[in-house]
């Protein structure tokens, strides 16, 4: 597979490209993609890369896996093209933002690139999905590659804010060195869950005090 991802991920992550894990994985990846539909298309798979450049991560929010519904995927958790209708969980994203920030958002607009070019890596913790089979590329090789990138940030940055929205994501957070980060854990945004802990969380807000506090830019969410 031909990684298309930017100069300094590319560095970031040179030797995990050169592991059999990697070799494994994208022969499964190719494999899919020329028989059956997977989202999102094949040059967004890294977007999240290539819309947030290594050396500006400040915040990491991980999502699980890609929409698997036609037209939602693009590379970005939790976010959707510009034409395409706002997905439920990100509906209540953006009623926890209003709560927190009193920031009204436009529940017609799901794109949140304006984010990934502030410093947000929006990260899925599997980058690929097969149509309508939510869960579908879990455990072929995509968790050790996320795992691996969330070590870089932890490791090579300093003071960044992750946030751990929901069980999958919690999963993640062994791997983070919490003497140097802040980790913000709740339950997931799904309608099934954001009322157990996401509403009322106030992440939103406790993130950019953080950032500001150790000197860095707030977001804009």
């Amino acid at each position: 597979m031909n990684v298309d991802i930017e100069k300094g991920w590319e560095k970031v992550l040179k030797n995990y490209f050169e592991m059999k894990s990697w070799s494994k994985l994208t022969d499964f990846i190719q494999t899919e993609y020329k028989t059956k539909n997977i989202y999102p298309e094949q040059k967004d798979i890294f977007h999240a890369f290539n819309s947030t450049l290594f050396n500006e991560v400040s915040v990491i929010i991980l999502g699980q896996d890609p929409y698997h519904n036609p037209g939602q995927a693009h590379g970005l958790s939790f976010s959707t093209p510009d034409e395409v209708k706002v997905p439920p969980s990100l509906k209540n994203i953006y009623k926890e933002i209003d709560s927190d920030l009193n920031i009204k958002k436009d529940i017609n607009l799901g794109n949140l690139e304006s984010w990934s070019k502030q410093g947000v890596l929006l990260l899925n913790s599997v980058l690929t999905v097969e149509e309508n089979k939510p869960g579908s590329h879990r455990k072929h090789g995509w968790e050790e590659f996320t795992d691996y990138v969330i070590q870089k940030i932890s490791d090579e940055h300093n003071h960044c804010v992750f946030l751990l929205w929901g069980n999958y994501a919690k999963q993640k957070g062994s791997i983070i060195d919490r003497e140097k980060h802040l980790v913000l854990e709740s339950t997931h945004p799904s309608p099934f869950s954001a009322y157990n802990g996401f509403f009322g969380s106030r992440h939103f807000s406790q993130t950019n005090t953080y950032l500001k506090k150790h000197g860095k830019n707030e977001i804009n969410w």
